[in-house]
C-alpha cells in the first residue's frame, strides 16, 4: 500500500500552489596539497508553482574561492528564477525522475582576487533532471550556461556550471497546516 501511495503522489509535488525550497552546490574543490585552494558555490532557491509543472521564485548565489598567497575571489547574485518540468511520460527515465529547464535573471558579479571583474545583469539557463528519493524530496543535477553583462574591468563573463541540488517540495495543504500551527501557538 505504501508503494502505491508513493507512485500516485510522485508527481503531485509539481502541482499548482506547492512550494519548492532547496539549493544547489557547484564548484566544490578542496586541494590538500601545500598551498592548496578551497572553492565552493551555493545557490539557495525558493519557488512557488503558479501552474502544474511551472514554478517562479527567487535565488541567491554565493561563490567563494581562496588560495594561499593568491587572495580570495568572490561571486554573488540575487534575482528571479523560473522552472518548467516536462510532463510527457516519454521524457521520464523512470517514474521517479522529471526533466526540467531552469532560467534565471538578476544582479550578479564575479570579483576575482587577480584578474578581470564583472558586475551587472546576470542571465542563466539550462536543463536539469530531478530524481525523487521520496514524494517530496528531490536530488537534482543541472547544467547551466551563465553570463554576466555590465561593468567592471571586463564588460562580460560567461561560464558553464554543473550543479548538484537538493530540493524539498512542500504541498499546499501541509503549508497551510504549518502556518495555522504557528498562528495558533503565537496566540
Amino acid at each position: 500500500m505504501t508503494f502505491l501511495c508513493i507512485i500516485t503522489t510522485g508527481i503531485g509535488q509539481l502541482q499548482r500552489g506547492n512550494v519548492l525550497v532547496g539549493g544547489d552546490l557547484t564548484n566544490i574543490d578542496l586541494n590538500l596539497n601545500k598551498g592548496g585552494n578551497f572553492s565552493l558555490a551555493i545557490q539557495p532557491k525558493a519557488a512557488w508553482f503558479i501552474r502544474d509543472n511551472k514554478a517562479l521564485g527567487a535565488y541567491f548565489d554565493l561563490n567563494l574561492t581562496t588560495a594561499k598567497g593568491e587572495g580570495t575571489s568572490v561571486g554573488y547574485g540575487v534575482g528571479a528564477l523560473a522552472r518548467y518540468y516536462f510532463g510527457d511520460r516519454d521524457m521520464q527515465l523512470t517514474r521517479h525522475t522529471r526533466f526540467f529547464i531552469e532560467a534565471n535573471t538578476g544582479i550578479e558579479g564575479y570579483n576575482p582576487a587577480v584578474g578581470d571583474n564583472t558586475n551587472g545583469l546576470g542571465i542563466g539557463a539550462g536543463p536539469g533532471i530531478a530524481y525523487f528519493i521520496t514524494p517530496n524530496v528531490g536530488l537534482e543535477g543541472l547544467v547551466k550556461y551563465r553570463t554576466i553583462v555590465g561593468f567592471g574591468s571586463a564588460p562580460s563573463s560567461s561560464n558553464l556550471s554543473f550543479n548538484f541540488g537538493f530540493q524539498i517540495y512542500l504541498p499546499r495543504r501541509e503549508l497551510r497546516s504549518a502556518v495555522n500551527d504557528v498562528k495558533s501557538s503565537a496566540n
